[in-house]
């Protein structure tokens, strides 16, 4: 097996060569597998890759999160090599020339990772919470979504494995013994601070979206548009106009579908 320092040179020098033209985004299926939290990141993979103008197919794979070097969707193949999640992906494009924020300063670079950090740390959280932890959606929605890509008795095992996961994550969050209410709260902390940092501005930095405004895309674009038995999430999110606006513009400048929002 490579050392780290080989897998590290031979992605620099990888990451030199020009974007190939047949790379592929694999995630789980959209209509019958994928999970919120998971559509969203992979939502906001496709959103940062049409900003930075870069070609790519989407191939469903029913087991593509064991497929992934991190265990986590979507990663990309581009030419010999497989990077995955959002921040991987984008640190692999920097590498190749192409940058979103390559004229904000010092300052704000870092206020971009750190709001970044924050939707990382309380909307994927609470979307993880809804979907393995709420008990209701998880028996109507999150047991039959996972578990439809296995037979009869794998998809309970798969099941159950993976809740496993979800809850020692949450337990070391300290978000497991949450209610309902707290979690909510916490979105709506998150929301508002995002829709300050916003302040009617087209975008989050300058007059141009950053990975920052994909990652918020992914997130509350899918929170808007999933069917759930709770709508919660959805209607802290329509609380703040300048989000909804910010989804909306995305939306239509790079996926041209821009009926979804309207309803």
């Amino acid at each position: 097996m490579p050392s780290p320092l080989i897998d590290t040179i031979s992605i620099e020098l990888g990451a030199q060569e020009p974007w190939p033209k047949d790379v592929k985004l694999f995630q789980p299926y959209e209509v019958e597998q994928i999970l919120l939290p998971d559509n969203a990141n992979c939502l906001a993979v496709q959103a940062f890759l049409k900003m930075c103008n870069l070609s790519f197919q989407v191939e469903p794979r029913a087991n593509a999160e064991a497929m992934s070097p991190t265990g986590k969707v979507p990663f990309i193949k581009a030419g010999l090599f497989v990077i995955a999640e959002l921040e991987g992906i984008v640190q692999f494009v920097n590498r190749k020339g192409i940058s979103l924020t390559d004229k904000l300063d010092d300052e704000q670079k870092s206020n971009l990772r750190a709001y970044m950090t924050l939707v990382r740390n309380v909307i994927e959280i609470a979307e993880l919470y809804i979907c393995w932890i709420d008990k209701e959606t998880y028996d109507e929605v999150t047991s039959i979504r996972h578990g439809s890509v296995h037979p009869w008795p794998l998809n309970h095992f798969q099941n159950r494995e993976k809740k496993k996961q979800i809850v020692k994550k949450l337990k070391l969050l300290d978000w497991y013994n949450k209610n309902l209410y707290e979690v909510h709260q916490e979105v709506e902390l998150c929301c508002k601070a995002l829709s300050d940092r916003l302040d009617n501005k087209a975008y989050f930095f300058m007059d141009s979206p950053t990975e920052l405004d994909a990652l918020v895309f992914g997130h509350l674009f899918t929170i808007l548009t999933t069917p759930l038995t709770r709508n919660d999430l959805a209607e802290i999110v329509r609380r703040y106009p300048s989000l909804i606006d910010l989804v909306k513009k995305i939306e239509i400048k790079y996926f041209k579908k821009d009926d979804k929002l309207q309803k």
